[in-house]
C-alpha cells in the first residue's frame, strides 16, 4: 500500500532506484527514480525545480546494465518531494526493455502482460 493518501494507481508498480534525467526543453534535472509502471513515474524533486507543468516531458532512466530508457510524459503531481508523471507514450523499442525491467520486480508477471497487451492495443 502507497504512503501518498491520494494514490489512485490501478497498474502494477515496481519500486526502483535508479537515476533518471528530466528533460524539458533546454532544461535536464538529474534524479533518482522512486517507482515505475507502464503508465507512470514517481521521482525525487530536486532542489531546484522551475519546470513549465503544463508541457511535456522526456524521462531518460538509466538502467543497471547500461542501456536508457527513454519515456514520453506529463507532470501530473508535486508533493512530499516527490514528482509524480504520466507516461504518455512508450515507442516499441522502449517497450521490451521496460517490461523486463518491470518483470524483475512485481508479482504478476501475467498482469504486466495484460498491460502490455493493453497498451499495445491502445496504441493501435
Amino acid at each position: 500500500m502507497s504512503d501518498y493518501p491520494n494514490d489512485r494507481r490501478e497498474n502494477l508498480r515496481a519500486d526502483l532506484d535508479l537515476a533518471v534525467e528530466v528533460h524539458q526543453g533546454g532544461s535536464v534535472w538529474k534524479q533518482r527514480l522512486i517507482d515505475l509502471s507502464l503508465a507512470g513515474v514517481a521521482t525525487d524533486q530536486p532542489d531546484v525545480w522551475d519546470a513549465q507543468y503544463n508541457e511535456p516531458f522526456t524521462l531518460m532512466i538509466h538502467l543497471e546494465d547500461g542501456h536508457v530508457l527513454e519515456l514520453h510524459a506529463y507532470l501530473q503531481h508535486v508533493e512530499n518531494g516527490r514528482l509524480g508523471f504520466s507516461v504518455q507514450h512508450v515507442d516499441q523499442a522502449n517497450i521490451e526493455p521496460l517490461r523486463a525491467l518491470l518483470a524483475t520486480r512485481v508479482e504478476d508477471e501475467a498482469a504486466l502482460d495484460a498491460e502490455i497487451e493493453r497498451l499495445r492495443q491502445d496504441d493501435a
